[in-house]
This record gives structure tokens, C-alpha cells and sequence, in this order.
């Protein structure tokens, strides 16, 4: 019988530390990420194809781990440019779903995928250089 409530309490406890680690790249990594861009010159204007912006470069966005999108960068005096972001699995989110695994953590593994937590965004960070326009031509007149 005393055999028996040990073996018991060893599954219990074996149970409850498993759960505790489900989804451990949400837990270790979380489901949004700072997306950091810059351009050159510094000043330029950035807006997202999923409604996020910022007035003027160096920045950073926070966003979600599996996002994709268009960022639009715009300054006075130069061309518009645009960067295509996407997400791919992470060496440290990689390493929380194989945790879950592991475990055994189905219900964690699915939490992970769900969220995007095991994702990062690419390319983070991002540097564009701005292409100046040409000088507009100016008309004399000559009498």
C-alpha cells in the first residue's frame, strides 16, 4: 500500500512538472518582439501594411513573433522604401518547442505554434538607406 501511494506521488509530481513546462517558449520568450529599424538619413517615417507606425527612424515596433508585412519608409526630399519582413523559427524558440517535446507537452507545443512565440521576426534589425530624388528642374525665363 505504501508502495503504491509513493509511486502515486512520483507520477503527481511527474505530471506537475510537466505541465509547468508547457509552452516554454512562451513562457521563456514571449509572443511579441521589438522590430527595430533605422535608415539613413535617420528621420524618415515608417507604416506597416498591419497598421503599426512610428514618426521618425531610429525605432522600434512591438509586434507579434509570427507577424508578416510591408514596411513603408518615407522621408521629404527622398524616395519611398520598402521592406518585406517575415518570420522564421528561432535557435531559441526551436529549443523551447523541442523542450516541449521532451516533456511530452503536446498542449505547450500547441501553445507555442499558436502564438508564434517560437518565431522570430526577419530581418531584425533592419538599416535602409534612402535614395535622395533628383533636384526638381527649375524653368528661367530668359527675355
Amino acid at each position: 500500500m505504501i508502495y503504491l501511494n509513493r509511486r502515486l506521488v512520483r507520477l503527481a509530481a511527474i505530471l506537475c512538472a510537466g505541465s509547468s513546462l508547457a509552452a516554454c517558449a512562451t513562457v521563456t520568450r514571449g509572443s511579441e518582439d521589438a522590430w527595430v529599424i533605422n535608415s539613413e538619413p535617420s528621420g524618415a517615417k515608417v507604416e506597416t501594411t498591419n497598421g503599426h507606425q512610428c514618426p521618425a527612424t531610429p525605432c522600434a515596433i512591438k509586434m507579434k513573433r509570427k507577424s508578416e508585412f510591408t514596411a513603408t519608409l518615407t522621408k521629404p526630399g527622398y524616395k519611398p522604401a520598402t521592406v518585406q519582413v517575415t518570420h522564421k523559427t528561432a535557435g531559441a524558440g526551436a529549443a523551447g518547442v523541442a523542450g516541449n517535446v521532451l516533456v511530452g507537452g503536446v498542449i505547450g507545443l500547441g501553445v507555442d505554434l499558436y502564438s508564434g512565440a517560437s518565431q522570430d521576426l526577419v530581418p531584425n534589425p533592419v538599416t535602409v538607406t534612402l535614395e535622395a530624388e533628383a533636384p526638381k528642374a527649375t524653368a528661367t525665363i530668359i527675355e
